[in-house]
């Protein structure tokens, strides 16, 4: 048994997405109860519990995160250790909001990375909240591409494990789908891309010049759905595109494979454009951004694109683009300004309204020119 001497030393990662502290000394685990004990004296600086999930910012969303117990204790009151192990530790919840393909991207996937890609898979994963989740099935390859290590779901854990370093919580940066770039070390979100493509074996690293650019329409099937899309194919195609619609479904290596064979992906604001990540690079993406979600839009797949080598073009609907018209008086601010709206009924209901009882009835004519527009990049 490998024993662990001194004070184990504490550092703070955290920031305004996630609490991440990092323990490394005589680091034990005790199973089930989501009890860390540390070799320490009390320590201020300690935190009593962690939620290690990356969206602190969302007080419902956390509410299903079970919190970790930090306890700084002597080295003669520790737990025994039932298993020592010589390798650092990450543990993380995979609950959460992790059964939407988005979320498992950019509340687990990316900080992941971004927090393992040191340990250059020399590291193990904990998990906790995972009895319900589908996230280590779904993820399994990237995980594998992470880790050389089966994942520990600790919540079915009844035994002490020992660590030499621990992680708890994900270091995620400023954007959803971003990685900050270090200059010391290959992190960055162009690499997490490049993992991405090799781990699901896709075979276009980058688009190559070609006359007819093959386009890519995300179909959705619920909300925030485009009622003309096979219109918005049928232009695309006579602008000179070789277009096609495909709902992606929830079939993650399959959805990897049909995005890569592209080199333009259309799609309404939403879940599906999180494929982005399997794009080739030098591909463009193109965001629709249904009414009273630009901000939003912008920052959740706007800011991305480039640091993926990605191109990036947005279109932001009107509000005669938008199935809510009609339902509410012309004077409305929910076509005014939608913002102001939103400020006054609440951020659940202006979800509800401008997320999930909203469609779009796209202007083609209008569309048009962003498709031109795309067609010059595509030559460039």
């Amino acid at each position: 048994m490998t024993e662990y001497g001194g004070e184990s030393r504490v550092l703070n990662h955290s920031n305004h997405r996630s609490d991440v502290y990092e323990f490394t000394g005589d680091v034990r685990l005790k199973g089930n109860s989501g009890t860390i004990f540390i070799e320490s004296m009390i320590n201020s600086n300690i935190p009593h519990t962690i939620k290690p999930y990356a969206r602190k910012y969302d007080a419902p969303g956390m509410e299903a995160i079970s919190a970790i117990q930090i306890k700084a204790t002597p080295s003669d009151k520790l737990p025994d250790c039932n298993k020592t192990l010589d390798i650092p530790a990450i543990l993380f919840s995979t609950g959460g909001h992790t059964h939407n393909y988005f979320h498992s991207i950019t509340d687990v996937m990316v900080p992941l990375f971004a927090t393992s890609q040191r340990f250059n898979r020399d590291v193990i994963f904990l998990v906790i909240n995972h009895d319900f989740s589908r996230f280590t099935s779904e993820h399994r390859k990237t995980l594998e591409s992470l880790s050389r290590y089966e994942v520990v779901d600790i919540d079915r854990e009844n035994r002490t494990l020992c660590f030499p370093n621990m992680i708890v919580g994900l270091i995620a940066h400023k954007y959803d789908l971003s990685i900050d770039p270090s200059p010391n070390s290959t992190l960055s979100t162009r690499n997490l891309t490049k993992l991405l493509r090799t781990t699901y074996s896709l075979k276009r690293e980058s688009v190559s010049y070609h006359n007819r650019p093959r386009l890519l329409v995300v179909s959705r099937t619920n909300y925030r759905r485009l009622n003309n899309e096979l219109e918005l194919v049928e232009l695309a195609q006579k602008l000179g595109f070789d277009s096609v619609l495909q709902d992606l479904g929830d079939h993650l290596e399959l959805a990897a494979k049909i995005v890569n064979s592209f080199d333009v992906m259309v799609g309404v604001h939403g879940a599906g454009l999180t494929n982005m990540v399997f794009l080739p690079e030098n591909a463009l993406v193109i965001q629709i951004v249904p009414w009273g979600l630009g901000y939003i839009a912008k920052e959740m797949f706007g800011m991305n694109p480039q640091e993926m080598k990605l191109k990036y073009l947005e279109y932001r609907i009107t509000a005669n683009e938008s199935s809510l018209l009609g339902k509410y008086p012309n004077h409305s601010q929910i076509y005014t300004d939608p913002f102001k709206y939103c400020d006054k009924i609440g951020p659940r209901a202006c979800f509800r309204l401008f997320y999930i009882n909203q469609d779009v009835n796209l202007d083609l004519h209008s569309f048009k020119n962003i498709l031109l527009k795309a067609m010059q990049l595509m030559a460039a």
